[in-house]
């Protein structure tokens, strides 16, 4: 079916009878141009894994222009299934290698379980392809380095790693706050994630069960730590500006007690060279409280909760000047100041701070916004690059060792050298 909104030479000529010629045909070569443009900007994707998160990126990729999602791969045939009746236009695939030999193929998103990024990645960036790939990076330091020494290998390429707080528009105005001083000395940080869910996920046969739930498989995954508690502590480190140099786990099996080895409540102590800490706790036994991260300072605490953010002012804090005009939410017997961008748009269609924000996209969104952008305007390093990557992952392995032994683990200069 034709575009209707391209228009034929003929048409366009006929339509443009009484026009000068020379307009004509100028007018017609800048069509021809910018139609040409456009389809030098248009990136064919392989999607790579198509569990949940995978069809979440799907349908994020959907709503971006330059995005066009040639090939689906997974291993499991009632996913590519699935992929044929959502996305009928892309090839689908079981081995990812076949992607890699597309040379229409610039660029893959790899959304498979972490335990297996390595060599996806890696292939993917020595076949010249752009890479694309969910936190954590890895499961294991000897893994993420490998991955990071291939994205450092391959400068012209792009490696985005998927921490997602390092694109998003409410967590880079709230950074620049506090690199302008709002939070003061910062003296301790807190965050938790809270969520009633068993983890588990059913599935027709023993062996696709095993495959389903990784994730609780202590020696394929990081846990609750890695898999939830990345997303909380890489904007701390990013925050804060510095690297933990010790951390301290814990870890219990509390409610769910089906079989499984890997804790479902943990609580974990960072341990910072500036002597801040940051406390960390997360379990799927209970929803209460949700999840959110506080950073305290000498004269203000900034609070984040569903990617939106708010600064509590000690009383004999110095005033900044813009907090006077600045939207002003109650918690309790707290004022929040509104540290959003669109504060004021909200106040004026009249949204309650805990509803969501409609002028805002999901964290995802801005994450793939930024990696298609950089096809167009780059290759420059993302805010999210391997370096980035590398050290969230190296944290995130060494907090899961202390969770599993309840010890205390430092960490060293050298854990962080790729």
């Amino acid at each position: 079916m034709s575009d209707p909104r391209v228009l034929s030479r003929r048409h366009f000529l006929k339509k443009s009878s009484l026009v000068p010629l020379s307009s004509i045909l100028g007018g017609f070569a800048a069509a021809e141009e910018a139609a040409a443009r456009s389809a030098e900007q248009t990136v064919n994707v392989a999607l790579i894994g198509y569990g949940q998160w995978g069809r979440e990126i799907a349908d994020t990729l959907l709503r971006i222009e330059e995005a066009n999602i040639s090939a689906i791969v997974d291993t499991y045939d009632v996913m590519l299934t699935r992929a044929e009746r959502s996305l009928p236009e892309a090839a689908r695939h079981s081995d990812y290698r076949v992607v890699l030999d597309d040379p229409e193929i610039s660029t893959v998103i790899i959304a498979t379980p972490t335990h297996v990024h390595r060599q996806i990645a890696v292939d993917a960036l020595e076949a010249g392809k752009h890479v694309y790939v969910e936190a954590p990076m890895a499961a294991s330091i000897e893994d993420a380095r490998a991955m990071a020494v291939a994205a450092q290998n391959a400068s012209d390429q792009i490696f985005q790693v998927g921490l997602l707080s390092r694109s998003h528009p409410n967590y880079r105005s709230v950074f620049q706050f506090i690199r302008s001083g709002a939070l003061g000395k910062a003296t301790m940080a807190r965050a938790q994630w809270h969520a009633k869910t068993s983890w588990r996920r059913t599935s027709p046969n023993r062996e696709r069960e095993m495959e389903q739930n990784w994730r609780l498989d202590p020696e394929l995954s990081t846990g609750l730590i890695g898999e939830v508690g990345v997303h909380q502590l890489d904007p701390a480190m990013w925050f804060l500006n510095e690297r933990p140099s010790s951390v301290t786990g814990f870890g219990q099996i509390m409610l769910w007690n089906d079989g499984r080895d890997m804790p479902d409540t943990i609580q974990v102590i960072f341990g910072f060279p500036s002597g801040v800490h940051l406390t960390y706790d997360a379990t799927p036994t209970s929803s209460f409280d949700g999840a959110y991260d506080l950073f305290y300072g000498r004269d203000s605490t900034i609070m984040f909760r569903d990617n939106k953010a708010w600064m509590f002012k000690e009383v004999d804090a110095p005033m900044l000047g813009w907090e006077v005009y600045a939207r002003k939410d109650n918690f309790y017997k707290e004022t929040g100041i509104a540290l959003v961008a669109d504060a004021t748009k909200l106040d004026a269609q009249n949204i309650d701070p805990t509803e969501d924000d409609p002028n805002m996209e999901t964290p995802l969104f801005y994450a793939l916004r930024e990696f298609f952008d950089n096809h167009a305007f780059g290759p420059y390093p993302p805010a999210a690059g391997y370096q980035e990557g590398f050290n969230t992952a190296v944290v995130t392995i060494k907090a899961h060792e202390a969770i599993m032994n309840n010890s205390r683990i430092e960490l060293d200069e050298s854990d962080f050298e790729i």
